[in-house]
């Protein structure tokens, strides 16, 4: 049984903010199982490393002897959640929804222990709930709190559109937190402001109001922006093994860190002790190792994790991949850039009739992989290794 100390320093790990602590210490020492919320619309049916940091924060709960309630918001998600949105979301359908909310929960099961979770669908609670009673919620808040929101504060002030339904997405996620009773609510930043909606509703309704713990918005690939499939900087919970640790060996040594901090379930004291084993000498590309075997052990297995390995140390050190190489940045301004452009403008060639011939050659390679179509494009938001000839090198960031 952890201390209370402990417990605290775990919960803490890689949040961003958690409101109000000192509630959150007073439920603690309750002694009881605390009602450990989070919710995910199944807007599209593969997850990522991204949604895993919410995902693992839930783990870590579950450790510590809390029950987990893993809520699947097929309702909101028919409404569109506005957040971050300069524009009106297009909802989906309900086939749309039931589809990719299938997957869910195989996926989420890799991290999670099903036995210590609960799995909640909120149509369960807001498809029973009728017009008149809706509008009794919608009651219990008003326009000049949603316009607080900074997304629709912005909006408004610009003159763009916002629809009525996307004040109820605030209102319908608040009230996922009266119906399960939650303690606790996990967000991401950017959810911040519906979160706290989820604590008024509570008060209005008569409940204790829940505690908010937010996490950090994991970056992607390229280090900037965002985890997302449509940028390409994603790694997927479903990837192949070789693939997935070759994407988590692109990442920079900078980078590496916070996806230890936010992906693994290593002690912070171990990981500390890799930053000054990297002080001292060590070669970062061995400590980047350690966490691709970790994250592939836990989505696929301990052999997978072997074999990855095995097979990018053929595919790169084997092949006379340098250890360090120049790690450059190419603006693509009109989208995707021909490949044959991107090698001239990272100086890995003198023109791009010799990126040509080189590619006609096969002697050009992405991340070890022989490149055959002259007229290939990158998108950007893609890190790779790139290489021309046998000498030269060089990890290319596409912005």
């Amino acid at each position: 049984m952890a201390t209370m100390d402990e417990a605290l320093a775990l919960i803490r790990r890689g949040a961003h903010e958690i409101l109000v602590e000192k509630e959150l210490v007073a439920k603690l020492k309750e002694g009881r199982p605390l009602r450990i919320k989070a919710g995910f619309d199944p807007t599209a049916p593969d997850l990522h490393l991204g949604h895993t940091v919410l995902i693992n924060k839930l783990r870590q709960f579950q450790d510590l002897g809390h029950e987990v309630m893993f809520l699947i918001g097929d309702f909101t998600a028919m409404i569109g959640d506005p957040t971050g949105k300069s524009a009106t979301r297009p909802p989906l359908t309900r086939d749309e929804v039931i589809e990719n909310a299938k997957t869910y929960e195989h996926q989420i099961f890799k991290i999670l222990d099903p036995e210590k979770t609960t799995v909640l669908f909120n149509s369960s609670w807001m498809g029973e709930m009728s017009a008149a009673e809706l509008i009794q919620l919608a009651s219990r808040h008003t326009v000049a709190r949603m316009l607080e929101r900074d997304d629709f504060d912005k909006r408004y002030k610009s003159g763009q559109s916002i629809a009525v339904h996307e004040f109820l997405y605030p209102l319908v996620q608040g009230y996922d937190s009266v119906a399960m009773k939650a303690d606790v609510e996990l967000g991401g930043t950017d959810q911040k402001f519906n979160l706290l909606v989820g604590r008024q509703l509570q008060e209005s309704f008569g409940q204790k109001p829940q505690c908010i713990l937010t996490m950090p918005i994991l970056e992607g690939l390229d280090g900037v922006q965002k985890m997302s499939k449509s940028l390409n900087n994603y790694i997927g919970i479903n990837d192949i093994p070789d693939e997935m640790f070759g994407k988590v060996m692109s990442i920079s040594d900078e980078l590496m860190w916070r996806y230890f901090e936010l992906l693994s379930f290593r002690p912070m004291d171990e990981i500390e002790g890799f930053r000054k084993q990297i002080a001292d000498g060590a070669n970062p590309r061995d400590i980047k190792f350690l966490l691709a075997e970790e994250l592939i052990t836990r989505f696929h297995d301990a052999e997978a994790a072997s074999k990855a390995q095995e097979s990018f140390i053929a595919r790169f050190q084997k092949g006379a991949m340098p250890d360090e190489m120049p790690e450059l940045t190419v603006t693509a301004t009109d989208g995707p850039i021909l490949l044959a452009n991107l090698l001239r403008e990272a100086g890995l060639v003198a023109s791009t009739s010799e990126a040509m011939r080189m590619v006609g050659q096969g002697a050009v390679r992405i991340d070890g992989e022989r490149v055959e179509d002259k007229k290939l494009v990158i998108s950007p938001g893609t890190t790779q290794v790139y290489q021309v000839g046998k000498r030269k090198f060089a990890r290319i960031a596409v912005e």
